[in-house]
């Protein structure tokens, strides 16, 4: 994640402590478990990583099994633990599994469509007490609802935000950005604003499950380069305002150098100071800083490596699996930048971006290692940028 609001307005977030706590050893990192309680939804978004559906999905876990896995993430020391589907909302025992959770110290958050959060749902959020809620919307209107493969998902969610903000609950949106929806961006920053939405991240598309077949609906460089200039003009005059907004973009570390880039010739004091945070960051950090466990106690680099898993919670402990380095890939993810190819090795900014999303390399070029399709960065950028030294 780049932090747009911090990096540009100095908003500190929750998520700061976690986000810039680089470690030259991996192997003393704890990553935030992103885990898919459910594999149903009653929606059907085109995107989908893990294809889902309404419909039963055998050998999920049970709730005893589940609280077996959230002990193993408690004596790993696991900081977050995020609820994702699917659709959460339609796990029974969600709740008394995020009381379990935070019971062990887990911080717990949930990511949902929205649409199954009526104001007893709402409430009764707010008194388990998730720290914050991401609801995805794709666009405004019966745009979302194309997306999302349902009439009237768009007003359903926008009503869920509304329950969730007259609760208090700290809510925020998830959008993600692709060549049918960019469009509805200016749109999104009002609605933000109108809503009183605490935070808003912007997706880069990935390219797995459902979102395989969008590739071809990526948006091209330089459309994403002008949809980062609005985000970040967006997010200035949020300052200039005296709006405190959390916003932020995700999938795609060569945001971060970009910005950079942006501020270097406007204000090169702070463009260094964004540089020294990018590089704590350390980019990437697909099986490093962050997981993912499946419906069924697989574990994942992330939750778009849904093709590759290093063992079941079942089975081992996550800690034992997430450390264990005999699995090539994970031993390859742990430290990337040797396996590297393309244009990353030479990069003046791999230090901030580690490589990038391996699995649209993987998706696009059939090489895990290979360039990063959604790189957008010209080779003058690449090669030729004078970056801040290490100190």
């Amino acid at each position: 994640m780049i932090s747009f609001s911090g990096l540009l307005n100095d908003v500190n977030s929750y998520g700061d402590n976690l986000r810039y706590r680089r470690s030259t050893d991996a192997s003393k990192r704890r990553p935030i478990v992103v885990w898919n309680c459910t594999r149903r939804c009653n929606l059907n978004c085109v995107h989908c990583y893990s294809d889902s559906d309404d419909k039963d999905y055998p050998s999920e876990l049970t709730t005893e099994e589940a609280k077996a896995m959230i002990r193993g993430l408690q004596e790993f020391n696991v900081p977050v633990l995020l609820f994702s589907g699917g659709e959460p909302l339609l796990r029974p025992d969600l709740f008394e599994l995020d009381v379990y959770a935070r019971e062990r110290g887990l911080r717990t958050v949930i990511s949902t469509n929205g649409t199954l959060i009526t104001p007893g749902v709402a409430r009764r959020i707010k008194d388990t007490g998730f720290e914050y809620i991401g609801v995805s919307l794709d666009g405004i209107g019966q745009n979302n609802d194309r997306f999302r493969g349902k009439r009237g998902a768009y007003d359903a969610a926008l009503a869920g935000i509304r329950n969730l903000v007259a609760v208090g609950q700290k809510v925020g949106l998830r959008f993600t950005i692709t060549g049918e929806n960019y469009q509805d961006m200016l749109r999104l920053f009002d609605l933000v604003e109108q809503e009183a939405v605490n935070r808003i991240c912007f997706y880069h598309l990935a390219y797995s499950g459902r979102g395989t077949d969008l590739r071809s609906n990526d948006l091209p460089a330089q459309e994403t380069r002008r949809t980062i200039d609005h985000i970040f003009q967006w997010v200035i005059s949020l300052k200039d305002r005296g709006i405190s907004k959390e916003v932020l973009t995700v999938d795609n570390h060569a945001d971060g150098a970009y910005l950079y880039l942006k501020v270097k010739n406007q204000d090169p004091a702070r463009a260094e100071a964004m540089y020294r945070l990018l590089r704590a960051n350390g980019g990437n950090a697909s099986g490093v800083g962050i997981a993912n466990i499946d419906n069924q106690g697989n574990v994942h680099a992330d939750q778009f490596w849904q093709k590759v898993s290093f063992g079941n919670v079942r089975e081992r402990s996550f800690g034992k699996i997430w450390t264990d380095t005999s699995h090539e890939l994970m031993r390859q993810l742990k430290d990337r930048q040797p396996f590297l190819k393309g244009r990353c090795p030479k990069c003046k900014f791999l230090d901030i971006c580690n490589g990038n999303l391996r699995v649209r390399a993987w998706a696009a070029n059939g090489d895990i290692w290979a360039d990063d399709p959604g790189c957008y960065l010209t080779d003058a950028e690449v090669f030729e940028t004078t970056v801040p030294p290490v100190l």
